[in-house]
């Protein structure tokens, strides 16, 4: 009987905590990303791939609700950085920026909202820029640095 009664007494236990168990659909990009390629689109097809030139480097950070990114671009003395919030939804990365450096404060004034199709993993994830008919233009590749 108290086999029995250890048995339904776990089985009670494994049930209570699966049920109260909610997952993040944040939580597989929190953390901090290096940028390693670009992918072009044409017809929704990869048409061209290229790595950064030597010098470029572009990290983006996230935590359980914000994002913050910066790049640097060798010979080219603008600031490039932002931060706001995000949410990530199926297979879509929204993106809505606070504020950014002066240029892109520039283009934050005309387009807060930045939206992706995603696809991660446990240590890349590529964001995808889509066209307003649904078309994939233009993909940033990144690894996970931590």
């Amino acid at each position: 009987m108290k086999s029995v009664l250890f048995v339904l007494y776990t089985l009670f236990l494994v049930g209570c905590n699966t049920t109260t168990q909610q997952t993040n659909p944040n939580a597989a990009i929190e953390g901090t990303w290096e940028l390693i390629g670009f992918y072009n689109y044409q017809n929704n097809k990869v048409v061209d791939s290229f790595v950064p030139i030597k010098g470029y480097k572009q990290v983006k950070m996230y935590s359980k609700s914000k994002v913050m990114w910066s790049k640097n671009v060798p010979g080219d003395s603008t600031d490039w950085f932002g931060y706001g919030i995000y949410e990530i939804s199926g297979d879509t990365l929204i993106e809505v920026l606070d504020y950014g450096s002066q240029m892109m404060k520039k283009i934050i004034d005309q387009k807060e909202k930045f939206v992706y199709e995603l696809f991660i993993d446990k240590n890349n994830f590529t964001q995808i820029e889509i066209d307003p008919e649904g078309n994939r233009i233009y993909a940033e590749n990144y690894k996970r640095i931590e």
